[in-house]
């Protein structure tokens, strides 16, 4: 029987960015995965504050080349990668000098949201779906991690749905107490719309208060991990409403055995719906 496969998409992760409750869990998670017997692959942006040098970052010939349209505009798609330091694995990183050359994450010095923020989360979420097909990697997870990942769902489930390499890809959203959402405008909708979405596969992403990521991230997904201790009551009536297979909140360092667990769960439970 082949190896699992789990894909791990992420906006950060230790070392690479600032510490914090996505970027330590995502450092463990893979690494803990792979041990256990798991195909990985970790993508995520490559922010302008990741030293190159340092983290000894080169450019993948093969994969990139790629261009990603939005909003009616072409970007170049760059894949880098690097092994991981004290772990056989590596972590690819999706790179465009408009979106990631800056020094700073998702705010300026002043710490203003950057303006072309969404923009930035379009161009990375197309960018992974892009970069996975190209792999010819097929995932039987998608694990997302953050708001900068809430596009993946919807496009799994509309725009790549008859893509062979996602046939059997169950997709899992950790919903974090952060989002970016609220200060993006009403035309994010309309920029989101790749390829021959209409404005209507993109509704649940707002409510009454404007943008709303996560709401459509809940509705996209197969499975929701509360990855934050506490959420906003709002967000967790919409975790209940939905009705969807939800992991309660698991401290970092008790998280890797306790989603691995799930993982394996979740794959065996299609197996036997398979043999059926």
């Amino acid at each position: 029987m082949s190896k699992k496969r789990i894909l791990f998409v992420t906006q950060e992760m230790e070392p690479y960015t600032v510490a914090d409750d996505i970027s330590k869990l995502v450092r463990k998670l893979p690494q803990y995965t792979q041990e256990k017997g798991y195909e990985i692959r970790v993508l995520m942006p490559k922010f302008g504050s990741i030293n190159e040098r340092r983290h000894r970052l080169h450019e993948v010939v093969r994969l990139s080349g790629m261009n990603i349209i939005v909003d009616d505009d072409d970007f170049p798609l760059i894949i880098k990668v690097a092994s991981l330091p004290g772990a056989r694995m590596q972590v690819y990183f999706l790179d465009n000098e408009e979106f990631f050359k800056r020094k700073f994450v998702f705010k300026n010095a002043d710490g203003e949201p950057f303006d072309d923020n969404s923009e930035r989360m379009i161009f990375f979420c197309k960018g992974v779906m892009e970069t996975v097909k190209k792999f010819g990697w097929a995932p039987d997870i998608i694990h997302c991690h953050g708001w900068m990942t809430a596009l993946v769902p919807l496009y799994l489930k509309t725009v790549y749905k008859d893509e062979p390499i996602f046939q059997n890809a169950q997709v899992i959203y950790s919903v974090y107490n952060k989002s970016m959402g609220g200060t993006f405008s009403d035309q994010f909708l309309e920029k989101a719309m790749i390829n021959n979405l209409e404005e209507s596969d993109l509704k649940s992403f707002s409510d009454e208060n404007g943008i709303n990521l996560h709401a459509g991230a809940i509705k996209n997904s197969d499975i929701i991990i509360q990855g934050s201790e506490t959420l906003d009551d709002s967000v967790n009536e919409l975790i209940e409403k939905s009705g969807k297979t939800k992991l309660d909140f698991v401290p970092v360092d008790e998280a890797p055995p306790v989603y691995f667990d799930f993982y394996k769960s979740l794959l065996e439970e299609e197996e036997e719906e398979e043999a059926e």
